[in-house]
């Protein structure tokens, strides 16, 4: 690795800018990261069709295009997430990338990298410990001295790790000393409200002020109670101090990369912080940066709501593709999705053209890279340029695990291209003065090809209680299967004209948008049969192996 000073040097921070944070890690100073400099750079959002299990190497193409812009002679980094534990040891493995394209030190990246992740677990169950602690004394909240009602709080406590067996829990069993007794449970802190208040906050005053609106439940007459009535949000901040500095790190070639902030694309809103991509863009020619799993979920998020919030908007769209995702799309098993199949490969061309028109209703072209995988074949990968070309849609391959930044030039030739010659305007799915269950159907329809969207008589209640609190005007994130357009993930290739349902609807009144949960997605993931923890282990002499 290089020292991660040189590699600072790269956007121009100096000795005093950075925070050194251990071997090949930094934290950028406040002073610095929360500067309101000019914005420069040209910026490619890097996207993807519809996932297998195992997801189709996003993160490894943003890397690795990252590197290829480079050797071109561009002035590029990237700004991408950090992983979660959860699925570090459940079934995706390591999330910062693999082969010749991912960060660098990439072990510490995945497992404990500066804290971040525990902090914002560590600040989001204060509050959750709060509440109940409130409820317990019958304290009053706030100057409307509000009572919580333990039967009417919606907060959920979380921690960084895949267990199903929370999913549905009991607090406060054991007696009059030991708290009151409440049904209740965790999320993953990926999906933690806390999580996407650290990515959207723009400095500690922003933070605050955002974790002071965090929403924890109501009276027994239904009157909001917020985190600001249990003065919990200078505590919780201070949690964070550290938390929201960004962090740099490097690729596998020594490119700059801002690793900073965590949430999941399918049940938050899948976008690294909105600090390290302005940070980027300050100081970069070109700033490749990803959002989680598919183009309907993180990257529509990522246009709606974090560009909203950063006012920003991207010069270039790169969707991200391979065989075997297509062969999953055409109606094979994730399993034999390696095996050559041209009648799966055609049918599966589906998934890919429907994220293609997904990007046209944000007035944006993509360039599709084809992530090359070891068992693909010539053959089939050429059927699939062709008809992209056909289609009149630029496309190339990215053999960007095997051969690093040397893998992928042509293709970042006509990326960077597309970015110098763009002048993007804005165009969002929908209006804020929109009504929700307006949204959330202009969402479904336009996005993922929907007929209409059920509401459930608990979701339909629970919007109209976000409107007569104000909560009407604000974005939409939605909470969806990733692995297919539709809710139902059984339901893979270009599902049409279904419906969608929508069961419960949650007010993230710190992060500022409203969380529809659809389908049976879980904020919860529990891990598989077979957990990718087995294959991690720690050598004698201290090294970690296994985590990719």
């Amino acid at each position: 690795m290089r020292a991660i000073s040189d590699v600072a040097a790269d956007l121009g921070f100096g000795p005093d800018d950075i925070q050194p944070w251990g071997g090949g890690v930094a934290k950028i100073a406040p002073e610095v990261a929360f500067r309101e400099d000019p914005l420069k750079a040209r910026l490619i959002l890097v996207s993807a069709i519809s996932p297998t299990p195992a997801g189709e190497g996003k993160t490894t193409c943003t890397i690795g295009l990252t590197q290829a812009a480079r050797r071109l002679g561009v002035g590029a980094a990237c700004a991408l997430r950090e992983p979660s534990l959860g699925p570090v040891f459940g079934q995706k493995g390591g999330g910062t990338g693999g082969g010749q394209s991912k960060l660098e030190p990439s072990a510490r990246i995945n497992l404990h990298f500066t804290g971040d992740l525990h902090a914002v677990t560590a600040s989001h169950n204060l509050l959750a410990a709060l509440a109940d602690n409130h409820v317990y004394f019958r304290t009053p909240a706030g100057e409307a001295g509000r009572e919580l009602d333990h039967r009417q709080m919606t907060f959920r406590r979380v921690m960084d790790m895949n267990d199903r067996f929370l999913r549905h829990t009991v607090f406060g069993l054991g007696g009059k000393a030991m708290g009151v007794p409440r049904e209740g449970g965790f999320d993953i802190t990926a999906a933690s409200e806390v999580m996407a208040i650290l990515c959207l906050s723009k400095d500690y005053t922003d933070l605050k002020q955002r974790l002071g609106r965090i929403l924890l439940g109501f009276t027994r007459e239904g009157e909001p109670v917020y985190a600001r009535d249990l003065q919990a949000e200078g505590a919780m901040a201070a949690l964070l101090r550290d938390a929201l500095l960004p962090n740099i790190a490097q690729t596998t070639e020594g490119a700059p990369a801002l690793v900073h902030g965590g949430p999941f694309g399918n049940i938050a809103h899948g976008c690294n912080s909105l600090v390290a991509t302005r940070l980027a863009l300050r100081r970069a020619e070109f700033v490749f940066t990803e959002a989680g799993f598919g183009f309907d979920l993180g990257a529509e998020k990522f246009l709606d709501i974090k560009c909203r919030a950063a006012g920003i908007w991207p010069h270039a769209v790169v969707l991200v593709a391979t065989l075997r995702a297509l062969k999953f799309h055409g109606g094979v098993p994730a399993a034999e999705a390696a095996k050559e199949n041209a009648k799966a490969l055609a049918r599966g061309m589906e998934n890919l053209e429907k994220h293609i028109d997904s990007v046209s209703q944000f007035g944006l072209a993509p360039v599709v890279a084809l992530n090359v995988r070891k068992e693909d074949t010539p053959g089939e990968l050429q059927y699939v340029l062709d008809r992209l070309k056909q289609d009149g849609v630029e496309a190339g391959l990215a053999d960007v695990y095997g051969q690093g930044g040397g893998g992928a030039l042509e293709l970042a030739e006509k990326i960077v291209a597309r970015a110098k010659a763009a002048d993007p305007k804005p165009r969002y799915t929908y209006e804020l003065s929109d009504p929700p269950a307006e949204k959330i159907r202009k969402i479904a329809r336009a996005i993922y090809g929907a007929a209409d969207v059920d509401f459930t008589v608990t979701a339909k209640s629970q919007l109209d209680r976000a409107v007569r609190l104000g909560f009407g005007e604000v974005p939409i994130c939605m909470a969806k299967t990733h692995l297919s357009l539709s809710d139902d993930e059984k339901r893979l290739g270009r599902p049409r004209d279904f419906e969608m349902t929508v069961r419960e609807v949650r007010i993230a009144a710190g992060a500022g948008f409203l969380v529809p949960l659809t389908g049976e997605i879980l904020t919860m993931p529990g891990l598989p049969k077979r957990p990718h923890s087995h294959d991690i282990d720690l050598t004698a002499d201290g090294t970690i192996v296994g985590v990719e």
